[in-house]
């Protein structure tokens, strides 16, 4: 339990004396803060073709869900951080101070799940802030609540968080820092949108990363206008808690393949 302890906080020393924490936070300000700024300031009803405006809760519900979009970034950072260690060769050392890789794997979890937490909470806060930020320079009252846009903003937050301790698993079970990059852009761009839109296929999407995020969230506006262009009924959304628990599976599966492939292999 000691050699446990010791291996989270010399992952946690490793963290704060590397740039890494903190472009992490200039990343969730950037995907929080300013992007939900501008399209607040531009105002969505001006978009091609238009949206709701800010003034109703459509619009504010549309602004926010734009979040989704960017959940890619915390899973390149966990997967980035990882595999550059193994390129470097880093990993090395770690793996001489603690020769139990698989106490390890669950340091870095631990670690890079505070960082996930640390961003999700500040791209919530930055979301909440930009949207207000953008109405009030308009005079516009926002359509939603204080505490409904700050409820969903964090819940996005959450699913950042659990995206990033994903984006480990992925990196330890890879290695190789241009696959996995390709594998995570591969899979969140292209194979999970194409699972979303094919009949029959779509039944398992409320199952796979993208479903648990839209039922955690209660984003379902992707899978509406889905279901209006092609005709086809879209797959039923889980409950927000059924979303975070797949999520979460999906990041311990991704670790425990790593842990009991991956890791074994030695450092070369």
């Amino acid at each position: 339990m000691r050699e446990l302890t010791d291996a989270v906080r010399g992952e946690v020393v490793r963290l704060t004396r590397t740039r890494l924490a903190l472009w992490t936070l200039v990343a969730a300000a950037a995907c929080g803060g300013l992007l939900t700024a501008l399209v607040a300031l531009t105002g969505p009803e001006n978009a091609t073709p238009p949206m709701p405006g800010m003034d109703t809760s459509e619009g504010v519900s549309g602004v926010l869900s734009l979040l989704g979009a960017t959940l890619f970034v915390p899973a390149l950072i966990g997967t980035m951080a990882i595999t550059g260690e193994f390129r470097h060769r880093t990993v090395a050392t770690t793996f001489l101070a603690v020769p139990r890789r698989g106490r390890v794997l669950v340091a870095k979890l631990v670690a890079y799940g505070g960082l996930g937490l640390a961003y999700g909470l500040g791209m919530g806060l930055f979301a909440v802030a930009g949207i207000y930020a953008g109405t009030s320079a308009r005079g516009i009252v926002p359509g939603l609540g204080f505490e409904a846009i700050l409820d969903t903003a964090m819940r996005y937050g959450v699913a950042a968080a659990i995206y990033m301790v994903l984006g480990v698993g992925i990196g330890a079970v890879a290695r190789h820092q241009l696959i996995a990059i390709g594998i995570t852009l591969g899979y969140f761009y292209f194979a999970e949108n194409l699972v979303m839109i094919l009949p029959g296929a779509n039944i398992v999407y409320p199952f796979l990363p993208g479903g648990a995020t839209s039922a955690l969230t209660g984003a379902t506006q992707l899978l509406e206008m889905v279901a209006a262009e092609t005709g086809v009924s879209g797959p039923v959304v889980q409950a927000p808690v059924v979303g975070a628990v797949v999520l979460l599976g999906y990041a311990l599966a991704a670790s425990a393949l790593a842990a009991a492939v991956s890791l074994r292999r030695d450092v070369v």
